[in-house]
């Protein structure tokens, strides 16, 4: 077989070139875009000569598998790299024999694996003696939070670096990059659609780019060819512009106005739109104190598991416990008191200043304040039969003033 012809052979100088996301690939720390502060000390790391095992940590097209390339290249090593969906023990071990061959020679071998958060236990078990005596260097990229993916001994013997989105002023530098390469030129509204779409993913907005491109030919690549190659219709939505306000308004007003439909339909339009899955979360916990409050005190507790439960799974998936939030929210019952007593207890301060604590509700730690009468006359509402106390708890000149207006539907405590 090995002298037989092929049978579609590929004419000379005719082969396909490597995706653009490829041959952007930087090829030196300068070059990288976004991750300065974790490039800095990495760059540091290589200069230093001693590059430990490390763990990256971030987002799609963050720059995972880049930094560990130029790792390898800037210390002089040998790298090896492979997908933990694929590879299995049986890859490691002669990854291993071939690290202990060159090792003898002098040369490192640098072990990339990726999405090492799929490797169970027992594989990254087997890695782990092979880290721990230097025949090679691990460099672990993943999505997934690495104190609940990595086992506790190799996680121990490795820095874990956080790689964060490239956020849209570095992602459009990477795309003007691309346009330099493909000689290729984009019209405004086009290059706000790859953005927003790509989502902070350089290795996204470059493959768009380039189908784009394609599509486009000769001429400028325009909204219309962007959404062609991304396969996604772009949501006229600006983080920092009118839309943004706009939508954040209509979803808080929704939620106010017992709309599950609309509160749903608007928080949809900012995600899928690119916004901040935090943005959004603070939000609904800011919704829950302000317009649920008292009327359903297990509101809050929702908004804020929700936001815990989305910073933990990350999207997609956390569109989930947002939704479940903001379902909840809109149509839980409303009230606004925790708002308007905070704001009357402020303008009762701007109106009337600095009043001093009564003599009984002071702390009396010494026997000096104790013989000034700190304290004296304070009762214990936990000894009074109704666990109340009578006694005055505001300022002497704001005796018989409130900030609290109960609404009807507040729950007392314990109901």
């Amino acid at each position: 077989m090995g002298d037989q012809e092929e049978l579609f052979p590929i004419p000379v100088g005719s082969e396909p070139k490597a995706p653009l996301a490829t041959r952007m690939r930087p090829q030196n720390f300068d070059q990288l875009v976004g991750q300065r502060q974790v490039v800095d000390v990495l760059r540091q790391l290589t200069r230093s000569g001693h590059l430990p095992s490390i763990v990256l940590w971030g987002p799609p097209g963050s720059g995972k598998t880049t930094l560990a390339r130029l790792l390898a290249s800037e210390t002089s090593a040998r790298m090896v790299a492979m997908s933990a969906v694929t590879a299995g023990v049986a890859d490691l071990r002669k990854v291993v024999a071939e690290a202990k061959v060159h090792r003898r020679a002098g040369l490192r071998t640098v072990l990339f694996i990726d999405e090492i958060h799929r490797f169970n236990k027992a594989q990254q078990d087997a890695i782990l003696p092979h880290v721990e005596d230097g025949t090679v260097t691990l460099i672990g990229a993943t999505t997934e939070n690495p104190s609940f993916e990595v086992i506790s001994p190799l996680l121990s013997r490795s820095r874990v670096f956080r790689l964060e989105q490239l956020d849209r002023d570095e992602l459009k530098q990477v795309v003007e990059r691309g346009l330099v390469e493909l000689h290729a030129t984009i019209e405004g509204d086009a290059m706000d659609a790859l953005l927003e779409v790509a989502r902070g993913d350089a290795r996204v907005a470059l493959n768009g780019l380039e189908a784009a491109a394609a599509l486009a030919g000769e001429a400028a690549i325009g909204l219309d060819h962007v959404e062609r190659a991304m396969q996604q219709r772009h949501l006229l939505y600006d983080r920092a512009g009118d839309q943004h306000y706009d939508i954040v308004s209509a979803l808080i007003k929704s939620v106010r106005g017992s709309d599950p439909d609309a509160a749903v339909y608007w928080m949809a339009r900012m995600l899928e739109a690119g916004e901040d899955v935090m943005f959004v979360a603070r939000r609904l916990v800011i919704l829950a104190a302000e317009d649920i409050g008292l009327a359903d005190p297990q509101a809050l507790p929702v908004a804020v598991a929700a936001q815990q439960a989305a910073h933990f799974v990350g999207m997609p998936e956390a569109v989930l416990p947002l939704t479940e939030a903001a379902l909840y929210l809109a149509l839980a019952p409303k009230s606004n008191s925790a708002l308007t007593s905070y704001g009357a207890a402020r303008e009762l301060i701007q109106e009337t200043g600095n009043e001093a604590v009564p003599l009984h509700l002071r702390n009396a730690p010494t026997g000096l304040m104790k013989s000034m009468g700190y304290g004296r006359g304070y009762k214990y509402a936990h000894d009074e039969e109704s666990g109340v106390a009578d006694q005055v708890h505001m300022p002497a000149k704001l005796k018989g003033r409130k900030v609290y207006a109960p609404i009807p539907r507040d729950r007392k405590p314990g109901k």
